[in-house]
């Protein structure tokens, strides 16, 4: 089967498995909003929100769990077409470009890359850690998730993390949004407030 096709079939797939779209999700779910996406709270999930320095502007969710890391980025995207072939090169040159090794593989959310990236020690001494990199392609979005942690090489910490990956909504929105632009991020209200 083609990439081009395994894309298709993934992205028929998604509707029901995940991530999913706002028009999709259960209304009465407990989400925690963030804007671009909504998460489910679950036991053990610690989310840290990265903000970008100068502009202060929340860049990307971070979702700790399963001795696992979960970085994720809701992005606009074509409505005829995914990004996630396209993002993945760029991914894959980045690494390489680094001094890192990259393999993509077939992973439970389709294409998938696996990574060794190279890391400056707390001592200064260069290591490398593991990553993978996950994407699914919706309606009009595109979401990136980059593993780390036990879901690298542990089977029981990656599904878990993959069932994370696949609970979430994105909130595209209706107003027009170039390609590869990130769909706005909020700090989520308190909790009692609305």
């Amino acid at each position: 089967m083609s990439d081009e096709l395994q894309n298709i079939a993934a992205r028929e797939d998604r509707a029901t498995t995940g991530p999913f779209d706002e028009s999709e999700a259960n209304p009465v779910r407990p989400y925690i909003d963030l804007g671009g996406i909504k998460v489910l709270p679950r036991e053990g999930l610690n989310l840290r929100l990265e903000v970008e320095e100068q502009t202060k502007r929340i860049v990307a969710v971070g979702l700790d769990f399963a001795d696992s890391t979960l970085q994720v980025q809701p992005f606009a995207a074509p409505r005829t077409t995914g990004l996630w072939q396209e993002t993945r090169q760029q991914i894959r040159e980045q690494i390489r470009q680094q001094g890192g090794r990259v393999e993509e593989r077939e992973g439970p959310l389709g294409p998938e890359l696996l990574a060794e990236v190279p890391v400056a020690g707390v001592d200064g001494a260069a290591g490398k850690r593991l990553a993978r990199f996950i994407g699914v392609d919706g309606p009009r979005w595109f979401l990136r998730g980059v593993v780390g942690g036990a879901a690298t090489s542990d089977v029981d910490a990656a599904a878990a993390v993959e069932d994370l990956f696949r609970s979430i909504v994105v909130v595209r929105g209706g107003s027009p949004m170039p390609p590869r632009d990130l769909i706005p991020l909020k700090m989520p209200a308190a909790p009692g407030t609305a």
